[in-house]
Order: structure tokens, then sequence, then C-alpha cells
């Protein structure tokens, strides 16, 4: 399938780009093992003036310097010194926007995604959350600044475009300290898909 272009995630419409991500393909291939899904879920960091950002007032810190890159890189954090989370950078350099990816529908490297989340049969379990997706897949920390055209994490477009009436909107997980913010339908997903989170942790 088509890769897709840096260009996609350079624009300036974080929100856009969340919604179209719906249905695009994450593919890792570590250790020549291939492994991929379909997003199904997704979560809009709007920036400097979006409290829920890590980079609300242009803060920038070690953990977050990536968002302030040209978008189409990864950004990748530890929370609860377990789970690694994995945003792509949205928006041009120093606009520092991202998405986080919440859940994927498994499509290849399924013995290998098992075997990372000790699991012996494929349920919603493996990578219905941020943090399941990114150890199904592979992906910690250390990709953190990786680009995306690379040969270690790349998107690929889905068979078919997700349309407007199938997005589910909703508010965003675990932000409640962005007092308003916490409330914007930045949460979205595919109707009806069983792998979308329940949304009540990692």
């Amino acid at each position: 399938m088509k890769v897709i272009p840096q260009n996609f995630y350079t624009r300036n419409d974080t929100i856009a780009i969340a919604k179209e991500l719906l249905g695009k393909v994450i593919v890792t291939e570590l250790d020549g093992v291939r492994c991929s899904g379909i997003i199904v879920e997704t979560e809009a960091y709007a920036g400097p003036e979006d409290r829920a950002c890590h980079a609300f007032g242009f803060k920038h810190t070690t953990r977050t310097a990536p968002m302030f890159l040209d978008g189409g890189v990864a950004y990748v954090y530890l929370i609860y010194g377990i789970y690694h989370l994995f945003n792509i950078v949205t928006n041009v350099a120093g606009q520092p926007h991202a998405v986080l990816i919440r859940a994927i529908e498994p499509l290849e490297g399924l013995e290998q995604m098992l075997l990372r989340r000790k699991l012996s049969s494929i349920s919603p379990r493996l990578c219905a959350g941020p943090g399941l997706l990114s150890q199904a897949l592979g992906i910690t920390t250390a990709h953190t600044r990786l680009s995306l055209q690379g040969a270690t994490i790349w998107l690929e477009e889905g068979k078919t475009k997700i349309p407007n009436n199938d997005i589910v909107a909703g508010t965003r997980v675990g932000v409640a300290y962005a007092g308003n913010d916490a409330l914007l339908p930045y949460r979205f997903s595919i109707k009806g898909n069983k792998w979308v989170s329940k949304a009540k942790g990692l």
C-alpha cells in the first residue's frame, strides 16, 4: 500500500488529521518482523493553546522536544513507568501539535504481537488502548523523534476511507486537569469497531 507522505502531517489542522488517520495502517518493522494494524481511534492535541497538550504555552522540555519538529515524526512518551504512548507530530516546526494513536485493529504479525503482549489469543486486549498497541507493535520511547518516512515505523493508506458519518467524536481520556479543554470533542473513533478502547484507561 502507498506510504503516507510527510505533507499529510505538516498541515495546520490537527483535528482534521486526527479524523483522517482513522482507517490508515500503521506499520512497524523490527528485527525483520513486520507488524501492522488499522488505526481505529485517535486523540488530537492542538498545540500551545490546548491545556491538555504537553506543549501547552509552548512548554519546551527534553520530553516535548519532538513536538517542535516538522510534522511526520514520532513522539513517544512513558507514563506510569510502564506504558509507551505513540503520538504523531503534526503541523510545521515550532507549532507543537500531535495526535495520539489510541487503538488499532491488528492486521499483520499477529504471532509477534501476541508474544509481545504475553497473550495466547487474539482479542481487543491485544491493542485496544494506546499503551497496549505500542507494546504489540514494539514501539518504545527509543523511537521518539523517528521519521515516519523511514523503514522502522510508517503509515500506509488503508483500503477504504472512513466516511464522516462513521466517525464518533468524544472527549479525551485522562485530561481532567485541562479544565474546559478536557471537554473538547477531540477523541475520534470508528463507529461500531470492536477494537476501539473502552476509554477508561490504558
